[in-house]
Formats: C-alpha cells, sequence, structure tokens
C-alpha cells in the first residue's frame, strides 16, 4: 500500500511538470499553461523506500501519462532522467525522476502486466490513522497472467513515437505517453486504464518484442 502523507511540496509535483515537460519529444504541445492533473495511481516499492506514482495529465486537446519515482538520495546514473527536486514538509528533500529510468518502477510495472499485480492501494497519514483514499485511475492487465518476471537491475529508456521504449536484458517494455481515448486496446500483456469521464479502456503500457 502507499501512504500518502498531508505535506506541502515545494515546488509542486505540476510546477515541476510544468517546466519538464515541453523539454520532452514526445510532448506536443505548444505549452503548459492549461496543464490539469486527471487522476494518479501508484505501484508499491516491495522494499518501501521508493515512491511510485504515475500521473495522468491533459493539456489543449491531448492527454499524457508521467510515471514518476520519489527518492530521498540521487539515483545513480539518472542524472539526465531526473525531472527536478522538491522540498516534501514530512519526507524532506525528495529527487524526482522519470520513473521509465527507474529499475524499481520497471520491476512493478513489468509485474502489473505480467503477473496482474494490482495497483497500490492508497492511504492518507491523519496522525497515528490511515483514512483509505478513493483511487482516481483504475489500472488492470489485459493478461494472460504469468508465472514469474525476469529480474531487473537498470533499465534504458528511450523516446519513440509511440512513447517510451524501455530496454533491460530479458525485458522490453513500451510505456505510452500521449494516450488515445479512443482506440480500443486489443493487445495482449498489456496495462490498460479508466478514470472520471473515461469509461472506455486506455492503453497505458505493454510488454514488447523489441
Amino acid at each position: 500500500m502507499a501512504i500518502i502523507h498531508q505535506a506541502e511540496l515545494q515546488p509542486t509535483k505540476l510546477e515541476l511538470l510544468a517546466e519538464w515537460l515541453p523539454r520532452q519529444p514526445w510532448f506536443t504541445e505548444p505549452g503548459t499553461a492549461a496543464l490539469h492533473k486527471v487522476g494518479a495511481y501508484r505501484f508499491d516499492d516491495p522494499a518501501g523506500e521508493v515512491g511510485i506514482e504515475t500521473i495522468i495529465v491533459s493539456v489543449g486537446n491531448s492527454t499524457f501519462q508521467v510515471p514518476l519515482t520519489y527518492r530521498a538520495q540521487p539515483l545513480a546514473g539518472a542524472e539526465s532522467w531526473l525531472v527536478g527536486t522538491m522540498q516534501h514538509s514530512v519526507l524532506g528533500p525528495r529527487w524526482v525522476y522519470d520513473a521509465c529510468a527507474d529499475p524499481i518502477y520497471v520491476a512493478a510495472l513489468a509485474a502489473s502486466i505480467m503477473l496482474g499485480r494490482p495497483q497500490a492501494e492508497q492511504y492518507l497519514q491523519k496522525g497515528e490513522n490511515l483514512e483509505l483514499l478513493a483511487q482516481t485511475v483504475y489500472v488492470r492487465s489485459t493478461g494472460p497472467k504469468l508465472d514469474s518476471v525476469p529480474h531487473v537491475s537498470s533499465a534504458a529508456p528511450r523516446a519513440t513515437d509511440a512513447g517510451t521504449a524501455i530496454e533491460t536484458a530479458d525485458l522490453h517494455l513500451l510505456v505510452i505517453r500521449r494516450l488515445d481515448l479512443d482506440v480500443q486496446p486489443a493487445s495482449p500483456l498489456a496495462l490498460t486504464g479508466t478514470w472520471e469521464g473515461q469509461t472506455d479502456n486506455v492503453k497505458l503500457a505493454a510488454i514488447s518484442d523489441a
């Protein structure tokens, strides 16, 4: 499960994204003045050290998917994938990365697609109590469910016209960045999502041959 703290963020996540998105090759809008958060979903880090959140944003006529990881220390070798840093009023400084370069996210995404591992339940920390939060994005695997996933120790992402391809020694993934809200995903071993106002499944990511 994911524990969400009642905290102030400086800068906010959307402020970070407003600066970072225009520099991405897959971002097709002229600016981010009307950037709006549609929803988000999270995966669990088994070690409980890395926050894994995918934010879906809209700008103009486009909807984009932005997977992020939040770390207490810099991720070695991922300097070019740093979205920015922010100050968390509870947890202190956080390094925010494009999650496609973070092996913790890649392993979690692969487990969701290949094993059908569910997204993390989200709880708000209120003093000594935890309050279950409603999901704003629901994700599921198209199957079939496999028995295991390859070990992921590093990730080598590269931009494509369709999104971001992530390559490891034994695994190829494609993360869709600009989401097609009209085409129904039919491929196996994909991750799809729905959210308020979007009742048809949208393809978010898939296992790729190469």
